[in-house]
């Protein structure tokens, strides 16, 4: 194997894992606004009345996801008052991201408590026919009294008759029995469906809430709906926060891969002599050769340690490493950049 193979195996692998973590973290933060904006579309066009408000809601929301995700790493290089005027506006739209989840998230709960409530079915009631028993009763009490009468009466010739009226009474009196015993039956029925229609109507409002949440508010003693409100936002916020991180991290990587992208430039080593050669510069156009070689192998191992991954391209980082002025650091990192852009 050649020493250049040698030297760019490394390179090749220091820059392999950046390009995959980088991968990965621009799939999943699209994934995540994504998946963020649809949350927002639907919980907008919940919002609104007719189709234009519908519209406008959800035009805002995304345009709200959207800024709160981007915000944070757009705003990383610029000045101070830039920074702070995008660090409020980011709260704004975080604020405003969450509650329009927090909607989304608390519709969605109705309508699958809705759902699970339809499952529930509740018996039918029982239409009761006939009179009731209080009119049964009065019926029957004076047919108690009439056959008492008649009974009581002698008989003076006309015996066949009272014997016909006492049968009569008797038979009405049976009938009478029969009938209450039927409307009991039917006031027995009737009141068992009320208890199962009552205890079916329990068991939907049971099923209209979260379990998860109906144990939660049982075991903490708060109510159900606020368990539902903070869980929302909860979801919303962590939504938003992982969004805004990966963003930020794709957007901070792009530099050092678009650097770790060039191959380091080869050293050469320079042997240096003690005779005296004679040329035709001047001891001061010499001077300034030798400073601009130096500044030049300085450069040479900035890119190799970007290339690898241990410096970021930054005036910082450049200063941390070498431990150079800020004005040194900005000119070594503009000749970086002006070389990786000539190769």
């Amino acid at each position: 194997m050649s020493p250049s193979t040698e030297s760019a195996l490394p390179f090749e692998a220091g820059r392999l894992v950046p390009l995959v973590t980088r991968r990965c973290a621009l799939v999943l933060a699209t994934v995540a606004t994504g998946t963020a904006v649809c949350v927002s579309i639907l919980a907008g066009w919940q919002r609104g009345g007719w189709l234009s408000e519908r519209l406008l809601w959800v035009a805002i929301d995304a345009v709200l996801v959207v800024s709160a995700h981007l915000l944070p790493a757009l705003c990383k290089s610029a000045s101070l008052a830039v920074r702070g005027v995008g660090g409020a506006l980011w709260v704004v739209c975080m604020v405003a991201t969450c509650y329009g989840h927090a909607t989304f998230f608390l519709m969605a709960q109705q309508h699958a408590g809705e759902i699970r409530a339809a499952t529930v079915t509740a018996p039918a009631s029982i239409v009761t026919t006939g009179r009731s028993l209080t009119q049964i009763a009065d019926q029957r009490a004076a047919t108690v009294a009439e056959l008492a009468t008649v009974t009581a009466q002698r008989c003076l010739g006309g015996c066949l008759a009272a014997r016909v009226k006492r049968a009569t009474l008797t038979a009405r009196l049976e009938a009478l029995d029969v009938e209450v015993t039927e409307t009991q039956r039917q006031e027995a029925t009737a009141d068992r469906l009320t208890v199962q229609q009552d205890r079916a109507t329990e068991l939907r409002d049971s099923m209209r809430a979260d379990p998860v949440t109906s144990r939660v508010a049982a075991f903490v003693g708060i109510a159900a709906a606020r368990i539902d409100l903070l869980s929302g936002l909860a979801f919303a916020a962590v939504l938003e926060s992982v969004a805004c991180l990966l963003w930020f991290v794709v957007l901070q990587a792009r530099d050092p891969m678009t650097v770790s992208a060039v191959a380091p430039p080869q050293t050469v080593p320079v042997a240096v002599s003690n005779e005296v050669v004679t040329t035709g510069h001047t001891p001061a156009v010499e001077l300034v050769t030798l400073q601009q070689d130096g500044h030049e192998s300085e450069v040479t191992r900035l890119a190799g340690e970007i290339a690898a991954g241990r410096v970021r391209a930054t005036v910082s980082d450049i200063r941390r490493y070498l431990g150079c002025s800020q004005a040194k650091a900005t000119a070594l990192r503009r000749q970086f950049n002006e070389s990786v852009a000539t190769q």
